[in-house]
């Protein structure tokens, strides 16, 4: 694991690595409700690949989950990335300063996460 500073502000945990378990532990830590989405969503990336007998469902799963935990692991991130997308989900206002603002969060975490 790689931690990595958020200004004056320290991410919770550091960033983990990219495999299930790790991922899992992780979001254990951070976000527990969401273990059972990650069950899920692993057990349905697992069944896919191999009924198409690809690594792409394995490796959508470790790219979502990874993305998940690096965005988390720093609340203020987190946080605002919710409000952002409150605002595009409320529709009061034109949305596309939000939605920029989602794509470098996003794009930040993946490079956080190494992908």
């Amino acid at each position: 694991m790689s931690a990595q500073p958020d200004g004056p502000y320290e991410p919770l945990i550091p960033m983990p690595e990219l495999t299930p378990d790790a991922l899992r532990a992780a979001v254990a830590r951070i976000a527990p409700s969401r273990i059972p989405a990650l069950t899920q969503h692993l057990f349905e990336a697992t069944t896919n690949a191999q009924q198409t007998q690809s690594l792409a469902p394995l490796r959508a799963f470790i790219h979502s989950w990874a993305v998940f935990v690096a965005i988390e692991r720093h609340p203020q991130r987190a946080a605002r990335l919710r409000e952002l997308e409150r605002v595009v989900n409320a529709g009061d206002q034109d949305p596309a300063d939000a939605i920029a603002e989602i794509r470098r969060i996003r794009d930040e975490a993946e490079a956080e996460a190494g992908l």
